[in-house]
């Protein structure tokens, strides 16, 4: 089977603020798509557009070539393809499956044998670049799974992501976002640290920017978060919850290979505090809240 619009019917599940751009490019591509998400007004926008609602995952998952998953937590992505009637137990021989939540690789693994007995192939595809990066299809997506899985699901990648790249065998998409989130935790609360030295010693946070963000200290977090800590605009692009249920992931992953990792350990403290405070639906950027 290859994937292409006009061809292919591509199942979507999770309409969160990425998953809704990412569905949308989909959609604008060409391709059949059918929707579910637990909220269904999530999901009024992209059923005006086009898009084909389904009641339940069983129902998209008895139709459709390709399923993509973007949920929340991995026991969500366990209960959308494990449990009950999840995808792995209605989808149809040949289906490619491609979850692109951020999970736990131990996960991704499971669900790759599971698929196998199934004979459904599977990819773990977690991605990278916020809400920005989902609404101008400039997404990171990291891969693990069979380079023929790959190859055949590119198409579908191209559309939602620029720097897409296979990293090796079922997990390893995962543990490359983990990679990814170690190295953002330590710089956000470097990018909170600077904007506030850079404001109690009198300077205008934003002629900084100018200089430090093009310079040796620039970088994503900075350049597109440090402009919304400014600004004080915390709305999410990446929930705070999210990220805490990302290091925790990390960090288990980390213990279990016998690293340490000070930096994502200060981070997820930090983040911590941020959701006993109530902030746990705040952006990534919120953090900076410690720093007034």
């Amino acid at each position: 089977m290859s994937i292409e619009p006009g061809k292919t019917i591509v199942g979507f599940i999770g309409l969160g603020v990425m998953g809704q751009s990412m569905a949308g490019h989909i959609l604008d591509a060409g391709y059949e798509l059918h929707v579910y998400t637990r909220t269904k007004e999530r999901a009024e926008n992209i059923i005006l557009k086009g898009a084909v609602w389904e009641d339940a995952v069983s129902e998209l998952g008895a139709k459709c070539d390709v399923i993509i998953t973007i949920v929340g937590f991995p026991a969500d992505v366990e209960e959308v393809y494990l449990r009950g009637n999840g995808i792995l137990n209605c989808a149809k021989k040949g289906t490619v499956v491609i979850d692109m939540t951020t999970s736990s690789p131990d996960l991704a693994v499971k669900i790759d044998e599971r698929a196998k007995i199934k004979g459904i192939e599977s990819l773990d595809a977690p991605v990278s670049g916020g809400d920005i990066g989902a609404q101008n299809a400039t997404l990171s997506i990291m891969v693990g799974g069979d380079k023929k899985t790959f190859d055949k699901a590119f198409p579908l990648f191209e559309v939602m992501g620029k720097n897409i790249v296979l990293q090796g065998k079922p997990g390893s998409g995962q543990h490359t976002k983990m990679a990814n989130q170690i190295a953002i935790a330590a710089g956000m609360v470097a990018v909170c640290e600077s904007i506030a030295y850079a404001e109690k010693s009198g300077l205008d946070p934003e002629t900084v920017l100018k200089s430090i963000g093009s310079g040796a200290a620039g970088s994503w977090s900075l350049n597109n978060m440090g402009p919304r800590m400014i600004a004080r605009n915390f709305e999410p692009g990446f929930y705070i919850k999210h990220f805490i249920k990302d290091m925790n992931i990390a960090a288990t992953s980390s213990s279990r290979m016998g690293l340490e990792t000070p930096g994502l350990d200060l981070a997820l403290s930090l983040y911590k505090k941020m959701a006993e405070k109530g902030y746990e639906n705040d952006g990534t950027q919120g953090l900076f809240r410690l720093f007034e």
